[in-house]
């Protein structure tokens, strides 16, 4: 299963526990409308790290948290090995 699967797996088992209803997930989707909180936001990434093994945010000293989901993707694609 690629990276992007997982993630898309993970918002939606997400918005389904938290009771929101997501938009289609594409790269251009701005974080700010897929409905997730900032509690949100912290399960995906807890989640994401217990299964890959990588929080690309605590990483890199200079990351940035990205604003589309095209980027918050590519964050965990281009995690240096």
């Amino acid at each position: 299963m690629s990276v992007r699967t997982k993630i898309f797996s993970a918002m939606n088992q997400i918005a389904e526990e938290q009771k929101v209803t997501l938009p289609r997930l594409q790269d251009d989707l701005s974080l700010n409308e897929t409905g997730f909180d900032s509690l949100a936001f912290a399960i995906l990434v807890a989640r994401l790290e217990d299964e890959l093994g990588i929080d690309p945010f605590t990483v890199a000293e200079d990351a940035a948290f990205p604003s589309t989901l095209g980027e918050f993707v590519r964050a965990y694609e281009n995690v240096p090995a």
